[in-house]
């Protein structure tokens, strides 16, 4: 790992401007009102600061705005009604139950209305121990409501000193993410490549990859600003990740058997070569992610554009030197990986040329896409909510868990003699998610980092008696724990326990022992009653809805297959559906492989054919390849061998994904087609040319038209042979997965 990259991009991403701007507006109030000698008053505003931060996550400022407005009024009524229901055990219990189920039910509205749902559950845990009477009540909330008002003017206050940066920092993110796709990628150019490691690592980068992708989507495509142009940096920007998106579908390339390839070349070095070369490719585009996430130009440096020069030149006389009629085939692939290689090369150095946001450049770049479809939009549609209602929702299912979860943990608080057992229902609303393996590793990292954090704090108070030290050290540790509160969990946690330690020690003095035991116990006993509710409590497994995936799967890629081939049949589609239907099959394939990789995490005897299933997902991630390899042929080659001789292939590879999709569906058997193996024209001319190169080799002829036409039509056959076989394979491996 290189630490100074890591430390550069952290530095410069938007994890840590949330991390200062959310401890700012926590802390801030905190301070005032402690000058004036109402620290108490001061902590309330501080909370209603915090509450409000949560639904503060990135996207469009309108979406952000909106998500606080609601989030503040909702805040405020939840601090009214728990402050009038606390004092009465029984209205606070209906009130836990109630609250629990509505607030977890809205999730069906989409990410940031489930934001909204936590942190007014949040709301009505952190009010359950500071009882009031008479018009206590109601002045406690309205320090929530100051304090989130505060924060929220803090927030678009500083969104409008730099309306872009965050658009950057996650344009940045997402570039760093591509870059670690291709490192992968490159593994497959290793001597000793472990092929099952690989796909999985890729099916796992390619899950981080859609989500910085659909973020930067959200911002870009949802921001009205942006949209309009009407800026350099706007529409730089625009173009920057409509190229990253490009590069990355050029990075999904894939011409050949890798184990052919190795099988070649066992005894040279030349695949190492490419390999470094790859990575070099990654390192470029660190770089440039790095500079946009920080707002500066790129260096570049020309060493990447120097070594593929001399690799050129080593694969020319390597080839001329070993090349013969038996190994044509795989010259020609090792020719088109360092085209690829080169196309990638030049894309990156496009890419340093947006980082500098000339805005002669930007006038250049041409007129962009309908964005609104490449973007979902979420309604608030009751509509939507009522037909969740019902136990094959796993949103209604999570909803009923929550609150029975919370109840339990509601009566085990009166039951025990503990210390801030309000905690109890902090880890079960924090922990329990919809699917079960989200929950097993959220009470893991919670619990396993607030042992951990305790064991730190306890060395904190030990050591340091100064409280001017120890708050200046609270703040690095806020700081870090709303930094490290979205990615890195664990972390987050480990910093949050010493920083909750130092809290409390710093507003009473409380004996930090006592604490440190109340916050341990407290958090043990949440994380078993959520642990035990996820398992018995109506549970959601991923065998339950893994056939959805698997089918909108098959969809995208067949739409994607049947988008791209069309133009070889003389019928191209426009550039718009073309992007919509390779965002659409992007997308699928990394919903399915979340959901694979989730299901690994649950228990054994829920993991329904999981080797089928891996095999589904290894041969849909090696379709979608192969079909983004096609793709790359659309512009210099769809036109000249445009032919009515594809369209017998382009059936039969479709009518075997629509078979697939039959078998999944449990469809009866016969309505799917038999197997049927069209007259293959392509093929046929393929061989043709073939022999003829082969025969121009033994008689040492090395350049000719056949030569080139060879190169130019090979890798589209092959594509569209590899296509329909991987399409072959797929519904195989679907008929395997509902036979066992």
């Amino acid at each position: 790992m290189d630490y100074v990259k890591e430390y550069k991009s952290f530095v410069s991403s938007h994890y840590l401007s949330d991390g200062v701007r959310i401890t700012a507006g926590i802390v801030l109030p905190a301070i005032i009102f402690n000058y004036f000698n109402l620290l108490s008053a001061g902590v309330v505003v501080a909370l209603g600061a915090m509450s409000v931060s949560i639904t503060d996550t990135p996207g469009p400022i309108h979406h952000r705005k909106n998500g606080m407005v609601a989030c503040i009024i909702i805040n405020t009524l939840m601090a009214l009604i728990t402050g009038l229901a606390a004092p009465h055990h029984i209205t606070l219990g209906i009130l836990i139950v109630v609250a629990c189920f509505a607030f977890s039910m809205i999730s069906v509205f989409g990410a940031r209305a489930n934001s909204i749902g936590v942190s007014a559950l949040l709301m009505m845990v952190l009010n359950i121990d500071r009882q009031h009477e008479g018009w206590d009540v109601l002045i406690n909330a309205g320090y929530i409501l100051a304090g989130a008002v505060w924060y929220m003017l803090l927030s678009l206050l500083l969104y409008s000193f730099r309306p872009y940066k965050l658009a950057q920092q996650a344009l940045g993110d997402c570039i760093m993410a591509t870059a670690n796709y291709l490192r992968i990628r490159a593994s497959f150019y290793e001597k000793e490549v472990d092929y099952e490691k690989t796909y999985q690592q890729m099916m796992e980068q390619q899950i981080v990859l859609h989500g910085e992708q659909n973020l930067v989507r959200e911002l870009l495509f949802k921001s009205r600003d942006i949209i309009k142009d009407s800026t350099t940096t706007g529409r730089t920007l625009l173009m920057m990740f409509t190229d990253i998106v490009d590069l990355f579908e050029r990075t999904m390339t894939s011409y050949h058997d890798y184990k052919a390839l190795h099988d070649a070349f066992a005894e040279d070095d030349i695949l190492e070569q490419y390999r470094q070369l790859i990575l070099e490719l990654a390192n470029e585009l660190d770089e440039i992610g790095i500079a946009v996430k920080s707002g500066r130009r790129s260096e570049e440096t020309g060493l990447l554009t120097e070594h593929i020069k001399k690799t050129k030149e080593f694969f020319d006389n390597f080839r001329n030197d070993r090349r013969n009629a038996e190994n044509v085939d795989s010259f020609i692939s090792m020719r088109h990986i360092l085209h690829s290689i080169s196309d990638i090369a030049g894309r990156i150095h496009t890419l340093h040329l947006y980082t500098a946001y000339d805005k002669e450049l930007s006038k250049k770049i041409p007129k962009q896409l309908d964005h609104d479809k490449f973007v979902t939009h979420q309604p608030i549609d009751w509509k939507l909510l009522k037909d969740n209602l019902s136990f094959a929702s796993n949103n209604f299912r999570h909803a009923v868990r929550t609150s029975i979860a919370t109840l339990v943990g509601y009566i085990t608080s009166m039951l025990l003699p503990l210390g801030h057992s309000y905690w109890i229902l902090l880890t079960i609303i924090v922990i329990l998610k919809p699917a079960y393996s989200l929950t097993k590793k959220r009470n893991y990292e919670r619990l396993i980092g607030t042992i951990l954090g305790a064991a730190i704090g306890l060395l904190i108070l030990y050591f340091i008696k100064d409280n001017e030290a120890l708050f200046v050290i609270m703040l690095v540790l806020m700081i870090g724990t709303y930094s490290f509160m979205r990615n890195k969990y664990l972390v987050s946690v480990i910093l949050m326990t010493p920083y909750i330690l130092l809290l409390f020690h710093l507003l009473n003095n409380a004996s930090f022992k006592v604490i440190i035991t109340d916050r341990v116990i407290d958090t043990a006993i949440g994380s078993v009653i959520a642990f035990l509710a996820n398992l018995i409590l109506l549970p959601a497994w991923e065998q339950e809805q893994v056939s959805n995936y698997m089918l909108e799967t098959i969809r995208s890629n067949k739409d994607y297959f049947k988008t791209i081939a069309a133009a070889f049949t003389g019928n191209p589609v426009t550039n718009t559906e073309y992007k919509v239907s390779r965002k659409n099959a992007f997308v699928a394939l990394a919903n399915l492989s979340d959901a694979f990789t989730r299901m690994l995490s649950e228990p054994k005897s829920k993991q329904k054919n999981i080797k089928q299933l891996h095999q589904f997902v290894v041969l849909n991630h090696m379709l979608t390849s192969h079909i983004a390899t096609l793709s790359y042929y659309v512009k210099p080659s769809a036109e000249k061998y445009a032919s009515p001789d594809f369209t017998p292939l382009i059936n039969n590879a479709a009518t075997r994904l629509e078979d697939a999709e039959k078998i999944l569906q449990d469809i009866p058997a016969e309505t799917v087609a038999p197997e049927a193996q069209p007259q293959n024209i392509i093929q046929q001319r393929l061989q043709e040319l073939l022999k003829a190169r082969r025969s121009e080799l033994q008689q040492g002829v090395h350049e000719s038209d056949t030569q080139r036409q060879l190169t130019e039509f090979k890798p589209i056959a092959d594509q569209f042979n590899f296509i329909d076989n991987i399409a072959a394979d797929i519904k195989k491996t679907g008929q395997q997965w509902m036979e066992l």
